[in-house]
């Protein structure tokens, strides 16, 4: 497949400020919309507006919008593997992409949110331990993966790393991940990732262009810089909103730039 004829587009629906109907109908809208992919996030409290507001926990509402969704892959941008043992893991993923027939996408980050960590109970540590933590985790769920009884129905699971950690994270996008997804700053810094990627797939025996690239985006006006990031490699855009503000102009304007990039 060509990258004009694989680039994709996704929608995070932020599971804040908002109730499960609202979530439920957002998805939905999102899946009309012909978006081929929907998130959520795994966080605990809201990451924008009261902190303290409305927020549901992100892969028991995944399961159930997977139920809901008929077509859109469905997946978390990003699950911390710091809040869930990474064997337990990797049997609720397979859940989910059971229960999605197929359409379930991995995501996996090092975890940042100090409150998350703290009022659950999990070990906050500090970067150097979250980044150990990591890298031993992501080995574990993909071996764990390949021992489930049943198997995920997608062979193999779709796997996205969230980051730009170069020592750690990229690395581990070169050894495990179908997607990389980077939290989108300008095109330059998407470059400067995307170079040492390249040097990580070099050491590790792997040809880049396996790996989908892929940018988070949550300001609209990042809209106008996609050719020029399509330039660059990326086939894969995520914009993320919440319902109570849900964009449909902006879901419209992606979905139609996916459609021309194809032709």
């Amino acid at each position: 497949m060509n990258a004009e004829a694989s680039v994709q587009v996704a929608v995070q629906v932020w599971p804040q400020h908002s109730t499960f109907a609202a979530q439920r109908s957002t998805w939905l809208r999102c899946e009309e919309l012909g978006v081929d992919d929907v998130f959520t996030w795994d966080h605990f409290f809201p990451l924008s507006g009261d902190p303290d507001g409305p927020h549901f926990e992100g892969w028991t509402l995944l399961a159930a919008m997977a139920e809901a969704t008929e077509r859109v892959r469905v997946g978390t941008l990003v699950t911390s593997v710091g809040y869930r043992n990474p064997d337990l893991l990797a049997d609720m993923v397979a859940t989910v992409d059971h229960v999605s027939d197929g359409r379930a996408i991995l995501g996996l980050g090092a975890g940042w949110n100090e409150r998350d960590h703290r009022e659950y109970g999990f070990d906050y540590g500090d970067v150097s331990s979250r980044a150990q933590w990591f890298s031993e985790a992501v080995p574990r769920i993909v071996e764990r993966l390949d021992r489930l009884v049943p198997p995920p129905v997608s062979s193999p699971l779709p796997i996205l790393i969230g980051g730009g950690g170069e020592r750690t994270t990229l690395r581990l996008v070169a050894e495990h991940a179908h997607i990389w997804n980077f939290f989108f700053k300008d095109a330059a810094a998407f470059r400067a990732k995307d170079e040492v990627l390249s040097r990580w797939c070099a050491q590790v025996g792997r040809e880049p262009d396996e790996i989908t690239r892929s940018i988070a985006i949550n300001d609209r006006s990042q809209l106008d810089q996609l050719d020029e990031l399509h330039a660059a490699g990326l086939t894969h855009v995520i914009l993320g909103m919440q319902p109570a503000d849900f964009d449909e102009a902006a879901v419209r304007r992606l979905v139609e730039w996916r459609d021309r990039i194809r032709g």
